[in-house]
């Protein structure tokens, strides 16, 4: 009588959706077959498990762990599987398998057409065909890279083609070629910052007014305009892969010169001493537009005058980002300064139980009364003859004081500021 233990099997099948592996079976395909093939030879399956993932890399599969974990508590000691590949293509999962089977708890593999028991010949044999999958999984990683590279120094870029090329295939030949639709508008982008000095959004406004699309038939975005009037491409070279260093002549035809592209980029240069967000414009992110509800922004100029030196002055308009037509006009910040104090003046006079007084404007508030009684002594007036409130603290700020300050006066209301007409107003005020 037979006194061999009947061995308890784990069915694993395994399928990666990369294209090293598209032309093995399914996974149904391979479950399908081995469980023909327990059927056939009497093998006790106890346990199926399943999962669509690489084998590239060691400890990723969370199946293969719970194949080796409940080994490891003698739920079983065998494995069914269509191929040696599908338990291992890497060095560190083949090894896990080995130990195993050195400590005598994997007792045997059986795969569609050979059977790895626990014995010197057999487990060398299955260490070979795991290592040969793991030597074409790594000749395949380095056949592609070396063919990426062989196509970059023909002068053809990886991936797709930027809007204002498009693939062609010929005969059996794929290039790159100038697409008739959208390449002379793409061209026409550049010349356009430096002939009309244009911004991103004056060239979207324009690409909108002529109904320009990408590829998708979509309207282009402003930040892809960025991006397209930075792409080196369209004058006829490409970095692959990016930050990386590696530059190749493209063997397409050029869309603008280098020195155009040179010169745009000069134009779309923000100088260190103004970079964008690094000046302090006292109203920025305070106020909103009253027309579209976008965010109103600051700018400074050097303002001409007939005599005498350039004036600097400081001036907030909408952002546009809402309606890029939108007309509220410029402000200037003194303007500005004077339509928040009358804002302030009919507040207090309409609503004065309703101003906010917090921590920092009582304490300035009690700093303007020292101050204030200080003069007014050394004049030999006395303080107490003159009546005054938040308005002339206001005013006093508005004029006299720093940034920080002058921006905690717009914490009296706790509603949302607007402007509209180049007047500071709410919803709260009409």
């Amino acid at each position: 009588m037979d006194s061999t233990p009947e061995i308890k099997y784990c069915l694993y099948a395994r399928k990666s959706s990369e294209s090293d592996e598209r032309q093995i079976m399914s996974i149904d395909s391979q479950l399908k077959e081995m469980q023909a093939l327990a059927v056939k030879e009497n093998l006790k399956v106890a346990e199926v498990l399943q999962e669509s993932h690489s084998a590239k890399d060691s400890g990723q599969r969370p199946m293969f762990m719970k194949l080796l974990n409940d080994i490891r508590e003698k739920r079983f000691d065998g494995i069914l599987t269509w191929a040696p590949d599908r338990l291992s293509r890497n060095a560190g999962d083949l090894g896990m398998l080995v130990d195993l089977m050195d400590q005598g708890k994997l007792l045997k593999i059986r795969t569609f057409s050979q059977t790895f028991s626990n014995n010197p010949n057999e487990k060398f044999l299955l260490m070979i065909l795991c290592s040969q999958a793991k030597l074409e999984n790594d000749q395949k990683g380095i056949n592609v890279k070396r063919g990426i590279r062989a196509k970059c120094e023909m002068g053809f870029r990886p991936g797709p083609t930027p809007i204002g090329y498009m693939n062609r295939s010929f005969n059996g030949i794929k290039d790159v070629i100038i697409d008739p639709e959208r390449g002379a508008v793409v061209a026409q982008m550049f010349t356009k910052v430096i002939d009309e000095k244009a911004s991103g959004r004056k060239i979207k406004k324009w690409l909108d007014e002529i109904n320009f699309t990408n590829k998708s038939g979509k309207k282009v975005t402003l930040s892809q305009i960025y991006l397209m009037l930075k792409n080196p491409f369209y004058y006829g070279e490409f970095e692959f892969p990016i930050k990386s260093g590696n530059w190749y002549k493209g063997a397409y035809p050029p869309l603008i010169t280098k020195q155009l592209y040179d010169e745009v980029q000069e134009k779309l240069t923000v100088p260190a001493k103004s970079k964008w967000g690094s000046k302090n414009f006292t109203y920025k992110g305070l106020l909103k537009c009253a027309n579209c509800k976008a965010s109103i922004v600051g700018e400074d100029r050097y303002r001409q005058r007939l005599v005498g030196e350039p004036r600097y002055h400081i001036y907030y308009h909408c952002s546009r980002q809402v309606d890029h037509d939108c007309k509220e006009p410029y402000v200037s910040e003194e303007k500005l300064a004077k339509s928040l104090l009358k804002l302030i003046n009919f507040m207090y006079i309409a609503h004065r139980h309703e101003l906010i007084l917090t921590d920092k404007i009582q304490e300035g508030l009690e700093e303007f009364k020292n101050m204030r009684e200080a003069i007014f002594l050394q004049q030999d007036i006395n303080p107490n003859s003159r009546v005054w409130d938040i308005r002339d603290y206001a005013r006093y700020v508005l004029t006299n004081k720093n940034t920080e300050e002058k921006r905690e006066l717009f914490n009296l209301f706790d509603f949302p500021l607007f402007i509209q007409n180049r007047n500071v107003t709410s919803l709260r005020a009409h």
